[in-house]
């Protein structure tokens, strides 16, 4: 336990909701008021995780420049920092931690008396023949993105230069346009219709007849059965039920569940996505002194009313600021969040923000949709580039329920005009009125998301 006079916070995961935790917490109370001790069982630590595929394709240089404050960083303002430490188990009623060392497989327990999990997620990876073979890659931490290049540049000398991108989510688009733009051939393997699960069938369609339009093939309704290997044991092909798909490298894009088998096994509770489940503070519920934050929890969606798995960076950076500020003897909450996320292949933008259909529909909502096709700029001023917005309005409020986008440049961020609304539960029609910035260069004279709420005031009052 802590020295006598000061408490000992521990801290497991080095990544943003973990790191943010402890450095909040050292500057509310200094060493000789609380000790800090992290746990972390890779090389790196404070990074982005969202910019490994910019670093596969070779937008971004890294690993250093994806590392936002390093090891010796974080020592340097009085936290013991363990990298390839692993915590293996994790002792509630005692008060501790069991570790052990990933190089030398030593082990030992520490105790504590303020806890921070912040395990965060690990990818879906399906227990499928040869799916463990070399030339196949997860990308979740930086030491993925780190093998995945070094798989690659092996490859150079090689005639091969196929690459099978098996999901189409967040992680399979980004990584098709990185293997893409190293002149791999790439096929996406979906078992859905559309990419981009996370919205509506119609806009991910959008997605997928762009994505053809660059060149990157995309197979709908690909069950993958197995991977195929050749006579070295490496990746030769990935196989579905009716067809098979040559690779030289296989990318793993499948998504991302809570890594929680520590606090599963510790009997911490766990929501219906398996993450942990928390109170404002983020604190775990039933524990007095053990908090979580970070891609392993689940938070409340503040549209549905219920609780979400919403692994993504923002989230897990506000959860350790709030932990820390809370472990360090100060306050804050985290209300809950509307699901607003962005991302990109080549310059085609997709943006989604609170319910799609089926959400709503999940939870009992009676909506109505609205889509237009608009422009980032004045019809008339050069560079205008093409956009789709669809909002989901409540059908007898007309309160918003949520809105996608699929466009050029300038469409994404679009998409934050929507999440505050959300936020602060407005109706289709208020967002029609709201003050936004208008100029040519920058948008036309109705802003394209106030145009889809034009157009959901419309359906809201002709349904009654």
């Amino acid at each position: 336990m802590a020295s006598k006079g000061r408490e000992r916070l521990v801290v497991i995961g080095g990544d943003a909701a973990g790191m943010a935790a402890a450095s909040q917490a050292r500057r509310l109370k200094g060493p000789d008021e609380l000790e800090i001790t992290a746990f972390e069982r890779g090389h790196f630590t404070s990074y982005s995780a969202c910019g490994i595929p910019y670093w596969v394709g070779g937008e971004v240089d890294g690993p250093d420049a994806l590392i936002a404050r390093t090891a010796e960083q974080h020592r340097e303002r009085g936290i013991d920092l363990r990298l390839r430490t692993e915590v293996t188990e994790l002792d509630v009623d005692g008060c501790r931690v069991r570790t052990r060392q990933v190089d030398t497989g030593e082990e030992a327990w520490t105790g504590y008396d303020k806890l921070v999990v912040a395990t965060g997620a690990r990818p879906v990876r399906p227990p499928l023949p040869g799916i463990d073979a070399p030339g196949v890659h997860g990308v979740q931490t930086l030491d993925d993105g780190q093998a995945l290049l070094d798989g690659l540049e092996r490859l150079e000398g090689d005639h091969g230069r196929r690459a099978v991108v098996v999901g189409a989510g967040y992680i399979g688009v980004e990584m098709a346009e990185a293997m893409l733009r190293r002149g791999y051939r790439v096929t996406v393997l979906n078992r859905g219709e559309q990419p981009m699960s996370t919205l509506d069938p119609d806009m991910g369609g959008l997605v997928r007849r762009a994505m053809d339009g660059m060149g990157i093939e995309t197979v709908a309704g690909a069950d993958v059965t197995r991977i195929l290997t050749g006579e070295d044991g490496g990746v030769r092909a990935v196989a579905t039920d009716d067809a098979e798909y040559p690779a030289d490298v296989v990318v793993l894009g499948m998504g991302v569940a809570p890594e929680t088998a520590l606090a599963r096994d510790a009997g911490l509770p766990l929501g219906g996505y398996g993450g942990l489940l928390t109170d404002l503070s983020m604190r775990v519920r039933g524990q007095e002194n053990v908090w979580a934050g970070g891609d392993c929890v689940e938070v409340l969606d503040l549209v549905s009313g219920r609780e979400r798995h919403l692994p993504l960076g923002t989230h897990a950076n506000k959860h350790g600021q709030i932990i820390g500020a809370n472990v360090g003897g100060g306050y804050a909450v985290f209300p809950g969040a509307v699901g607003t996320a962005v991302s990109k292949v080549c310059d085609l933008e997709i943006a989604r923000t609170g319910l799609r259909e089926r959400d709503a529909r999940a939870v009992g909502l009676q909506y109505v949709t609205a889509t237009v096709e608009s422009t980032s700029r004045a019809g008339y001023y050069p560079g205008a580039a093409p956009m789709t917005v669809k909002m989901l309005a409540e059908r007898r409020t007309g309160r918003l329920l949520g809105c996608q986008i699929v466009g050029r440049e300038g469409a994404a961020k679009r998409v934050d005009i929507a999440a505050v609304a959300l936020t602060a539960g407005m109706s289709v029609e208020q967002v029609t009125t709201l003050d936004l910035g208008y100029a040519p260069p920058f948008s036309p004279v109705w802003d394209p998301v106030q145009v889809a709420a034009r157009k959901a005031v419309t359906k809201v009052r002709d349904a009654g």
